[in-house]
């Protein structure tokens, strides 16, 4: 629970500074490519399906960005379990 919270605050941090979007990165990106696959970001959103993951992924290149997961956080598209 406590990797998630980390987790979650440094996406919601995402929007705040370059800063926070590196530590994003070494928190979230686990193969360290600069993207997020489905499986990374169901760290932090255990109820990401693949079905709203491939509305998140809007360029269809099979990873989130940084822009595309802050705009699905905006949208309320991405939220923290309750």
């Amino acid at each position: 629970m406590k990797k998630f919270a980390m987790t979650a605050t440094a996406i919601a941090a995402l929007m705040a500074s370059p800063l926070a979007a590196k530590e994003l990165a070494a928190e979230l990106d686990a193969d360290g490519n600069g993207t997020f696959s489905l499986e990374e970001l169901q760290l932090a959103f255990p109820d990401l399906t693949a079905e709203t993951f491939t509305t998140i992924d809007a360029n269809a290149d099979g990873e989130a960005d940084a822009a595309e997961v802050s705009a699905a956080i905006e949208a309320g598209v991405l939220t923290q379990a309750g």
